[in-house]
């Protein structure tokens, strides 16, 4: 069982837990850096292709 911190008056201190879902700064971030990811990879695929993925 975790420590439960009190303080001075020895009232709980409650504990942040990280959401399972959503939009939250950890989830954003990673999505972000995937992003970025795809798009350099997309960039590369082009480049090694010498045309767009999308030939209308």
């Amino acid at each position: 069982m975790s420590k439960v911190t009190t303080t001075s008056l020895g009232t709980p201190v409650p504990q942040r837990r990280l959401p399972s879902y959503g939009f939250h700064t950890h989830t954003e971030l990673f999505n972000g850096r995937m992003a970025m990811l795809g798009f350099i990879a997309l960039l590369a695929v082009e480049w090694y292709l010498g045309h767009g993925l999308l030939i209308w």
